[in-house]
């Protein structure tokens, strides 16, 4: 059963959003919308329906930071059932392709984050064994995963007392991925001295398996301590989980590689008969090499592209993906659905097109088009009941449901969705001057987003012209900057910040008060009616959040905003007024990366001078880095957990 913890109890508009989606689930919706502003504790919501519903959830975002933030919220909100965290498990991944127009191949290079690959292995253990389960995924769940059923297979039990000689022990060992290692400690091996096995998960490096055995007897089963050697946890029964997300039978491999032997004999006649005589030769000889080595090692190189075969799939048929192991009966949330969804849509064709040029030109068999991420028809198939959470859901979203929608409007915090009106375009920079003085008067601070990179540029010259301190946010800054643009504002060193698109995560500044949208009138995805209405949420946090809109017409996109803002606010002062709450501007703590920054500019200052000198630098700015990431995770203070590691890949990709 699902436990929801938690000092609150739903409140303002939260308690009929749950129960109008909870009734409709019960009654069989397979698609529902919650549309909640900015703000609104839509977590909350959505941890109160999966409590209630009570069956294994799917939890999707668009990207790995708004992921990791919903991970770390329902991991507190669920302490004692399983929530587990499914992304890519590359920081960096540069997929193979070929330039056909330059004659150029890039081999696949990826550098693989052992940590995310163990909350990975964690998730196809979980969904395995129990149903109390909740998975935060991004887009990388309707990635190729392994065949559930295949997978439970090589999951094997041990007893204490068991009669078991440490040769058939390690012989199991082996067929579920681990692969033996006495010198050195990392997830997925394991050592053998005497009668003593130590394994170490693929999934938890902090927690190692002893097994000591005498004879031919199991006598005893532990969990240790992996730095000091302690015992922590003695077991009487132990199940093994394969140390990989992939496992292959040793009878699957020898059928599978019949298979791709016959593809390739049928694919050599192809290329011959259309006189590609060069791409034939080049893939006989990577398809041969590959061979040799799936016979000799059990893996290649690429090894995914051969998967169709691997799984004993036909041609054309749908992957397996994490959504597999949740069965027939369960529930899935998507989260900011409007961004979500259009890139579940567009994973399929930009992977078709690559593979479908490495094929053509000898690098791949056919079957690497197998490799694949679901289309979005296949997506849908495997989904059963749906909940698209959203501020601004998309047409799509909205039919789907055929208007069974959710509203959540009022902030648990009391604010209001700022006040909007629009002005002339005449004059419009010495009135954003003038706003920007009576705001610095308040101490309180402006966003202003123009339509284009060249606008932002001039009018933030402009502006430090007329003495105002400004600072220009635009895409081609690191993290770093751009988190040191976003404390000096905070903390008044910069009166407001020019931008073209300034509806990112991490840009809720609750000093804020004031938005000013040039060219509101214009058409296109900046000055649509969906990308108006976020832009004027940045403003929510402010009790004196307000949002000027200069424009010379009222185009239907600012009407419709305008309109949408405007009840939102209704509703919103309404319940203020029945309930005398009386908003009150958020409170946010300030961070400082002054210290990260000192030594950043140390490293530039360094780098040309003496290369072992950086390297030390480097290296110690890194483990620096790190020792605070973790720390900040453990606090469970995702922001900065995820600030800081992308900082660390950036220096690290220098």
């Amino acid at each position: 059963m699902f436990k929801l913890v938690s000092n609150y109890q739903p409140a303002g508009d939260q308690p009929q959003a749950i129960e109008n989606l909870l009734l409709g689930l019960k009654n069989n919706k397979k698609n529902q919308v919650l549309l909640g502003a900015t703000g609104t504790g839509k977590t909350f919501t959505m941890a109160n329906i999966i409590e209630h519903y009570n069956k294994p959830t799917l939890v999707m975002a668009h990207n790995k930071t708004l992921a990791m933030q919903l991970y770390v919220e329902l991991k507190e909100l669920f302490p004692d059932n399983r929530v587990e965290y499914f992304v890519s498990n590359f920081d960096f991944y540069q997929p193979e392709a070929y330039i056909p127009s330059r004659d150029l191949y890039i081999d696949k290079d990826a550098k693989q984050n052992m940590e995310l690959d163990m909350m990975r292995l964690s998730a196809f253990n979980a969904l395995t064994t129990r149903k109390d389960v909740i998975v935060v995924a991004s887009v990388a769940a309707i990635y190729g995963a392994q065949d559930p059923n295949e997978y439970k297979k090589s999951f094997f039990q041990l007893n204490r007392g068991e009669k078991i000689g440490k040769k058939q022990l390690t012989n199991y060992l082996v067929s579920s991925g681990y692969v033996r290692n006495d010198i050195e400690q990392i997830p997925g091996t394991f050592s053998a001295k005497g009668d003593v096995i130590k394994i170490v998960p693929g999934w938890n490096i902090k927690t190692f398996i002893r097994i000591d055995l005498f004879g031919d007897e199991i006598d005893d089963i532990c969990y240790i301590d992996g730095l000091n050697g302690d015992v922590t946890q003695r077991l009487s029964t132990l199940t093994i989980f394969p140390a990989q997300d992939y496992i292959t039978s040793p009878e699957r491999l020898t059928k599978a590689i019949e298979l791709i032997e016959k593809e390739l004999v049928v694919r050599l006649e192809e290329l011959k008969q259309e006189g590609k005589n060069v791409e034939a030769q080049r893939l006989k000889q990577r398809t041969e090499y590959d061979l040799d080595m799936l016979r000799e090692s059990g893996i290649c190189s690429g090894i995914e592209n051969y998967s169709r075969h691997l799984d004993l799939r036909q041609e054309g048929e749908p992957p397996y993906t994490l959504i597999d192991f949740f069965g027939d009966d369960f529930l899935t949330i998507i989260d900011e659905s409007h961004m979500s969804i259009p890139q579940i849509r567009a994973m399929y064709n930009t992977d078709r097109s690559r593979k479908e040029t490495l094929v053509n030109y000898g690098f791949r068999l056919k079957s690497a088009l197998d490799n694949r991420p679901l289309n979005f028809e296949e997506f849908n198939g495997k989904l059963k009941n749906t909940i698209y959470v959203s501020a601004t859901p998309a047409e799509y979203e909205l039919e789907l449901a055929h208007q069974q929608v959710a509203e959540q409007i009022i902030r648990p915090t009391g604010l209001l969705d700022p006040t909007v009106e629009v002005k002339q375009t005449v004059g419009q920079i010495d009135d954003i001057i003038a706003q920007i003085k009576e705001r610095r008067a308040k101490n309180e601070r402006v966003f202003i987003t123009t339509l284009t990179i060249r606008m932002s540029e001039d009018l933030t010259s402009y502006l430090q012209e007329q003495d105002i301190k400004v600072a220009y946010l635009h895409s081609e800054l690191k993290t770093l900057e751009r988190s040191q643009i976003l404390l000096d504002l905070r903390k008044g060193v910069y009166d407001c910040i020019v931008g073209v698109n300034l509806i990112r995560e991490g840009i809720d500044i609750p000093e804020v008060s004031l938005i000013c949208i040039l060219d509101a009138d214009k058409q296109g995805f900046l000055r649509n009616t969906r990308s108006l209405i976020q832009t004027i949420g940045r403003a929510a946090r402010n009790a004196h959040g307000h949002v000027i809109l200069y424009a010379d017409t009222m185009s239907d996109a600012m009407v419709q905003a305008i309109k949408e803002t405007q009840r939102r606010r209704a509703i919103q002062e309404a319940y203020n007024n029945k309930y005398d709450i009386i908003p009150q501007t958020i409170i946010k703590a300030i961070r400082d990366y002054t210290n990260i920054r000192m030594q950043d500019q140390k490293l530039h200052k360094i780098k040309n001078k003496n290369s072992k000198e950086y390297k030390t630098a480097k290296e110690g700015l890194l483990q620096d880095l790190r020792k605070q990431m973790y720390e900040a995770s453990e606090k469970l203070d995702f922001e900065k957990a995820a600030e800081l590691r992308d900082i660390i890949l950036e220096i690290e990709a220098e």
